[in-house]
């Protein structure tokens, strides 16, 4: 039993990190754990969340000398507490914690089935869409004077917009950005008639950048155009080429359910509406994706730095080919999460941009270093040009200043 329940504790323990998951204490089969402490993240309730997925996926999975398989219970709750000092000795130490939160935890694991996450109320306001959820209603739990309501977390959603998971309810007027708005509508004019920008918004977690391109997009919804979306992840910036994997099979509109030939049905019926009538596109972007072709679309054997470049030539002569039959508008978040590949590919399509009818909208924090140059007068007083990258700073402006 010692043995089983070591495996447990090691396997949850792996898991923490990625998600910056503290453990405060091993409770004989349990564990307890603090996202938010002893460095606070704006998502701690979705990494909570994603570690206890993370949890339940690593002890279905995991191997041990015990008859049966391991099944886990969780219970997550966000709250204010404090954290105090250190008590107890070795194994039984831990960081004091005073709230209720640490309580209502507890108490939901015991409405969880096995293999089951089940969330407070607060916890499934802070996560939004980011997760699929079944409402366990109202529950009078020991401890609690009022009824708690209670969620089973079933999986991530496929929503794949930080900002659209997070924004539920109806949005309140866009005010104070007329200037970037105007901005945006100007470059875009260009980009329709052959003369393709790029343009690099920067500024502070908040400060409305996903929610100043998701005006502009509404703006251009009656015009005719194709609009490409790319999203990086902080989970996801050491996988290559993540966003154009997410954003092929939204376009291809794969289905969980689909089987493999399914998708690669969708996948070449993608590719024909683009223009390009290739089986090596197909094959290449197939095996992007891993989707056996069962020998449809066969491909040469390529040592991994030729099959990279193969890859990044037909995803940029798919741009290519779509901005001739209809101007793009191509959006790039969140980019100071970008995988390596990723980046060489969007820097290999700004060095195209100037010549195709396309609008290249890239969104970063500060902490992103650009590597493309800056089009001058983009920060500086000078003329912005088709090529480069067109940066652009204001003072605050209504609370909050954009760049």
């Amino acid at each position: 039993m010692r043995e089983v329940i070591a495996a447990y504790q090691a396997a949850c323990a792996s898991i923490m990190p990625p998600y910056d998951g503290f453990i405060a204490k091993f409770m004989g089969d349990g564990i307890l754990a603090y996202f938010g402490y002893p460095r606070a993240h704006e998502d701690d309730a979705e990494r909570a969340v994603r570690a206890g997925l993370a949890i339940v996926d690593a002890v279905e999975r995991l191997q041990t000398s015990a008859a049966i398989p391991l099944q886990a219970w969780i219970g997550i709750a966000t709250g204010v507490v404090v954290v105090g000092d250190l008590i107890g000795e070795d194994a039984a130490q831990e960081q004091a914690v005073v709230g209720e939160t640490p309580n209502l935890a507890a108490r939901l694991q015991s409405l969880a089935e096995p293999q089951q996450i089940v969330i407070s109320g607060v916890t499934r306001r802070l996560t939004g869409r980011v997760f699929e959820y079944r409402d366990l209603g109202e529950r009078t739990l020991k401890g609690f004077a009022e009824p708690i309501r209670a969620w089973q977390v079933l999986g991530l959603s496929g929503v794949d917009s930080r900002f659209e998971a997070r924004h539920e309810t109806g949005l309140t007027p866009l005010v104070g950005r007329e200037e970037e708005i105007a901005l945006l509508r100007a470059r875009w004019g260009q980009a329709v008639e052959g003369d393709g920008r790029v343009v690099l918004l920067t500024g502070e977690p908040g400060i409305g950048k996903s929610r100043l391109t998701a005006v502009v997009t509404e703006c251009l919804e009656a015009e005719n155009h194709l609009r490409l979306r790319y999203f990086c992840s902080p989970w996801h910036n050491e996988s290559a080429l993540f966003p154009i994997i997410s954003q092929l099979e939204r376009a291809a509109g794969f289905e969980r359910a689909d089987t493999s030939a399914q998708k690669l049905a969708k996948l070449a019926a993608l590719i024909d509406q683009s223009g390009a009538s290739s089986d090596e596109t197909v094959g290449v972007l197939a095996d992007l994706l891993s989707l056996p072709t069962d020998g449809r679309y066969s491909l040469p054997q390529l040592v991994p730095q030729k099959r990279k470049e193969r890859i990044l030539a037909a995803l940029l002569g798919q741009l290519e080919l779509l901005s001739t039959r209809q101007p793009v508008l191509m959006l790039f978040e969140d980019v100071h999460w970008i995988d390596p590949t990723s980046l060489e590919l969007l820097t290999m399509t700004i060095e195209r941009v100037a010549r195709l009818r396309v609008l290249l909208l890239i969104t970063a924090r500060p902490e992103f270093t650009s590597p493309w140059p800056r089009a001058r007068g983009a920060a500086g007083g000078m003329s912005p040009t088709g090529r480069g990258v067109e940066a652009r700073q204001r003072p605050a402006i209504a609370g909050g200043g954009l760049s």
